[in-house]
């Protein structure tokens, strides 16, 4: 019976998830959705952030990781039925990321592929990171 009431559990998860990807344009940075930047704080001085988005590391410059300590951060962010995007430097971590955040607790995240490099080259304007 245990089985079985974890298994509806992780049936329900799945099926509020939602997981999107899509490549990071210009033109996403305008739509009015939260984006989250989740590389670290020396990348965001490196090449400033999208206008609006939210910084909010993930994996340090180590690859070590807090998942509660991120996850406290992004709930003061978005609710968790609230559609947002993720971006990091060429859209690497926030693959992984989004799929964790998708798949195994629920949230409706877009994976912004190609990161905010991708954008700089397509001509975007970076703000300059303020902490």
């Amino acid at each position: 019976m245990k089985r079985i009431v974890i298994g509806l559990c992780l049936m329900t998860v799945s099926l509020m998830a939602e997981l999107y990807q899509v490549w990071a344009t210009p033109e996403f940075a305008e739509k009015n959705m939260k984006i989250i930047d989740i590389r670290t704080p020396a990348e965001w001085r490196e090449t400033g952030i999208v206008k609006g988005s939210y910084t909010i590391m993930f994996f340090d410059e180590k690859g070590n990781f807090n998942v509660p300590d991120f996850l406290e951060q992004l709930e003061r962010v978005v609710k968790k039925d609230e559609p947002f995007a993720l971006i990091c430097r060429v859209g690497s971590r926030t693959g992984i990321v989004s799929e964790f955040l998708s798949e195994r607790l629920g949230y409706k995240v877009t994976n912004l592929k190609g990161g905010i490099m991708k954008m700089i080259h397509e001509g975007y304007k970076t703000v300059p990171y303020q902490p």
